[in-house]
């Protein structure tokens, strides 16, 4: 093994140890916020506490395992105003929002968690309220933790908050029952994953160090 090619070998190897990383994270167990653009949805770029729909309206929350907004899962079901507050009237000094309450799969769920059906709901509520006004309006009760995250809809989940999760932990969820999920999980220490590249890493300078000396005793 001359030194021209363990270096591109031990280049491999670091990266190997990053992508190892990454494929045991799956990211994070939350609930998402979007806005419903004509016929399509819109990952809210404001949080509910602050965001002030009009009348009309149409917004989203799905639950779900997500990485980041690029990758997060939307609201599944129907999502047309007139359909969701077809029994809700209008009110003069009110104004009404179309809400759909997607609890997400089964495996996106927390340990001993099952998520609730999807549902909708129209929120009637006074012309300055905020989306976290209607939704406690129709949907609670809510759940936040003390940085203002959204951490449960109509009383799901139990517990947790924006927690991160790893891919093994997820498949656990949605396969394995739920006191051998808790006890399996890989937050109590690293993955055998960078373990591995660290290893081939090791072996890869042990091996150019057995090189080196080799060429310098050939030498003399």
């Amino acid at each position: 093994m001359t030194p021209r090619r363990i270096v591109p070998l031990l280049l491999a190897a670091f990266l190997l140890i990053g992508t190892a990383g990454q494929a045991q994270a799956a990211g994070y167990r939350y609930w998402s916020f979007w806005d419903r653009d004509g016929a399509k949805w819109v990952y809210a770029t404001q949080g509910p506490s602050m965001a002030h729909p009009s009348d009309g309206d149409v917004q989203g929350f799905r639950f779900a395992v997500s990485e980041n907004s690029g990758d997060a899962a939307q609201p599944r079901g129907t999502a047309d105003f007139a359909s969701i507050c077809a029994k809700t009237p209008a009110e003069d000094g009110t104004k009404r929002v179309a809400l759909v309450l997607d609890f997400g799969t089964a495996p996106d769920a927390p340990s001993g968690e099952t998520p609730p059906a999807p549902r909708t709901a129209c929120a009637r509520v006074s012309p300055d309220a905020t989306t976290a006004d209607a939704l406690a309006a129709v949907a609670g009760p809510l759940r936040y933790n003390t940085t203002a995250l959204l951490c449960a809809i109509a009383g799901y989940p139990k517990s947790g908050c924006g927690e991160q999760v790893s891919r093994t932990e997820k498949k656990q969820d949605s396969t394995a029952a739920p006191e051998a999920a808790e006890d399996k999980g890989d937050e109590d220490g690293p993955s055998i994953g960078p373990y591995a590249g660290i290893a081939v890493v090791a072996a890869l300078a042990g091996a150019a160090t057995w090189q080196a000396r080799r060429r310098r005793n050939a030498t003399r």
